[in-house]
């Protein structure tokens, strides 16, 4: 079998940002406790035959988790799969919740890839966005981190707020840049239905589409100039840094989410887990259900090879090639897309329309 991808979705927050539609609840030394038996429990429900090359922390806030408990569940993953001598390890981090020591325990655990929730370094932005550090907190957690021995750190930063300014996201990336972090991610402000950002009419306080589109282009090309290359809509890295784990999903590669809400394609078949933690504290292996059970057609695999810059092999597309290449010269004059006769890219002017140029080269 083929190496895959374990994600475990960590489901609390010590308070909810009001722009998340992530499935959490709030913390309890007694819940997390109740949670890790059931994870570990769940573990155990699969092969020792299944070989593991990436793991992935996400939430929720997985950085409420101390050090002890997460080299528990390393070692009992280890028990019941077969985890790859460099498998990639990842924790997602809200800085509020780490400190030094914390940091060395992630590393001693096994952990050798931190994904900070950084969002921006500006305090305004960071008060709008409900988030508890600072600039200062965030800029040290980086510093702490690597001190403890991470190479491989990721940010996140988000783009498209209200009243947001060139010069304000430029400023953020400058600054985590010249703490030569590998990797960034970047995403534009959604507001999803049901969050609180969503019920205070937020929404009507964003910049328009235009606005966002120049922003994120911009982005793009500081992002360049410090050596971090485009490889994916919202992602950037150093070379040799990008995220194996979230790659699985836009390359379809199995991989099996194990938690509440989590989701898997295994076996031919996609799945998710029940949204409930107590749901999935009490059962004795978690309920899922099929969500699709004939995935990664072509359809999907082109939508997915189309948000990554290596883009999409004409050999791939079948009959659909003849049509592709018609519609490609247009777009390509137009520097939505890259085109040599043997594969088409989304340029970073393409990505900013992605769906519409996606949707226009594989479904019409």
């Amino acid at each position: 079998m083929s190496d895959l991808g374990i994600y475990i979705h960590v489901p609390f927050c010590a308070q909810k940002c009001p722009y998340c539609d992530f499935y959490s609840g709030s913390y309890t030394a007694s819940a997390m406790d109740a949670y890790i038996n059931a994870l570990i429990r769940n573990f155990k429900a699969y092969s020792e035959s299944i070989c593991v090359d990436t793991v992935y922390f996400g939430g929720g806030t997985p950085s409420l988790l101390n050090g002890t408990q997460l080299q528990y569940i390393l070692d009992e993953l280890k028990k019941s799969f077969r985890l790859n001598e460099n498998a990639e390890i990842t924790i997602e981090a809200n800085p509020s919740t780490l400190n030094f020591n914390k940091l060395c325990e992630y590393k001693s655990a096994g952990v050798n890839r931190l994904s900070l929730g950084v969002q921006s370094l500006n305090s305004s932005e960071l008060e709008f966005l409900g988030r508890h550090h600072t600039p200062e907190r965030a800029l040290k957690a980086v510093c702490d981190a690597q001190k403890a021995g991470f190479e491989n750190i990721s940010c996140d930063l988000m783009i498209g707020l209200p009243k947001q300014t060139e010069d304000e996201i430029l400023s953020s990336i400058k600054q985590l840049a010249s703490l030569d972090i590998t990797h960034f991610s970047s995403y534009i402000l959604k507001i999803e239905e049901g969050t609180p950002f969503y019920k205070n009419n937020i929404s009507d306080k964003l910049p328009d589409d235009d606005y966002v589109s120049e922003l994120y282009l911009q982005m793009c090309e500081m992002m360049k100039s410090y050596g971090y290359e485009q490889y994916e809509i919202s992602n950037f890295a150093k070379e040799s840094y990008q995220s194996r784990h979230n790659n699985r999903y836009w390359k379809c590669q199995d991989y099996i989410g194990i938690g509440p809400a989590a989701h898997s394609c295994y076996n031919g078949a996609r799945f998710a887990v029940k949204p409930d933690l107590n749901d999935f504290i009490s059962a004795p292996k978690q309920n899922v259900t099929i969500t699709d059970d004939n995935p990664y057609t072509f359809e999907e695999k082109a939508m997915l090879r189309l948000r990554l810059s290596e883009g999409l092999l004409l050999s791939e597309c079948g009959e659909k090639a003849d049509n592709i290449i018609k519609k490609a010269d247009m777009l390509e004059k137009s520097g939505y897309i890259s085109f040599d006769g043997k594969k088409i890219a989304l340029t970073s002017k393409g990505f900013v329309v992605s769906n519409s140029i996606i949707e226009y080269l594989i479904f019409e």
